[in-house]
């Protein structure tokens, strides 16, 4: 989205501290909503903000880690994070009328309730999935299934669509006992 390029500036200047940068090209448009990682495998929604040709940027450049990177349709929504979220143990949070979910082939998938469709967007640090208070569906639903589940008041950004992975930029860090700390 155009409006938004500046930030990048500021988050180049902030990861460049912890992580070599690259960059994509024109034509190529890449939202951060739409790349999901899920251990070794990188989906990426093509939706209103990210093209094929970005799609094809990141997949080459992540494929030389390692990483095998899909392509995601996504409809009726704004970004992939708003339709599916890596929850941990091969399972992702979904609704399946936002995106093509047989590209999550491999990965056992837990709907969301139908009176929450936005609550597919989940944030896992660690053991904890952290969602928005105001799905208590899909809370008692993830709780039943074991998942530790923290909730945070998110009200004023969802009515832009927004969701706990749109607040947040998690990067785990070495720390200089060895350890891995999230910053």
């Amino acid at each position: 989205m155009p409006s938004r390029r500046p930030e990048a500036r500021s988050l180049v200047d902030t990861l460049s501290c912890y992580r070599p940068i690259k960059f994509l090209v024109e034509p190529a448009t890449l939202d951060g909503g739409d790349v999901l990682s899920a251990g070794r495998f990188v989906f990426v929604g093509l939706s209103q903000r990210t093209n094929r040709e970005g799609f094809c940027q990141l997949s080459n450049l992540l494929r030389t880690y390692g990483y095998q990177v899909q392509p995601v349709e996504v409809r009726s929504c704004l970004h992939l994070k708003s339709a599916c979220s890596y929850i941990g143990n091969d399972i992702m949070l979904v609704n399946r009328s936002w995106i093509d979910a047989e590209q999550l082939r491999g990965f056992e998938l837990i709907d969301v309730p139908n009176e929450e469709p936005t609550a597919a967007n989940a944030l896992l640090i660690k053991d904890v999935v952290i969602i928005p208070v105001s799905f208590p569906q899909t809370r008692a639903l993830l709780e039943q299934r074991g998942f530790r589940v923290r909730t945070i008041d998110l009200s004023e950004l969802q009515k832009a669509e927004a969701g706990v992975t749109c607040t947040s930029l998690i990067l785990n860090h070495e720390g200089p006992d060895g350890d891995c700390s999230l910053i």
